[in-house]
């Protein structure tokens, strides 16, 4: 697939989650791993527009790619906007998972689930450019009905 760029805004949110899932379906996920991708993505985009650009008065853009192999799909988002990796959250504890809603500080749980939602995560900056790798494994190729080897 094509790299796709879009303004870093709430509004294109929906353009890059359908990038997302049309990469996905190339990749032939299954709905459930293509609806955490989908959800990993869409949160750190949300992030990136909101604290990376909105909060600092900035404007900016969000690149997304699709790179993909025989073993697995990989989305990255690029964008320029102030640092920020989310592998340096605060690690959500099982105790405040169990917590009431009412009780729960708020902020967290978004970089927690994404993390957990994806087979891998990355994340790198360089040349001042914020890069999120979400990584996930396709499911082993069925072989092709024309290699099938009749049964005796």
């Amino acid at each position: 697939m094509e790299p796709l760029t879009v303004p870093a805004t709430l509004e294109e949110l929906e353009v890059l989650a359908d990038f997302v899932i049309q990469a996905a379906r190339t990749a032939g996920l299954e709905k459930k791993p293509a609806y955490r991708l989908r959800l990993a993505v869409d949160e750190i985009a949300t992030n990136i527009v909101t604290h990376g650009y909105q909060e600092m008065g900035l404007t900016g853009d969000i690149t997304i790619y699709a790179d993909m192999d025989e073993h697995s799909l990989t989305i990255t988002l690029e964008d320029s906007a102030v640092p920020y990796n989310p592998l340096e959250e605060e690690e959500v504890t099982p105790e405040e998972l169990h917590k009431p809603l009412e009780q729960r500080e708020l902020g967290g749980l978004g970089i927690f689930l994404t993390l957990r939602g994806v087979d891998r995560f990355t994340y790198e900056r360089m040349a001042n450019i914020n890069r999120n790798l979400f990584t996930m494994r396709r499911p082993p190729q069925s072989q092709p009905v024309g290699d099938a080897k009749p049964q005796e």
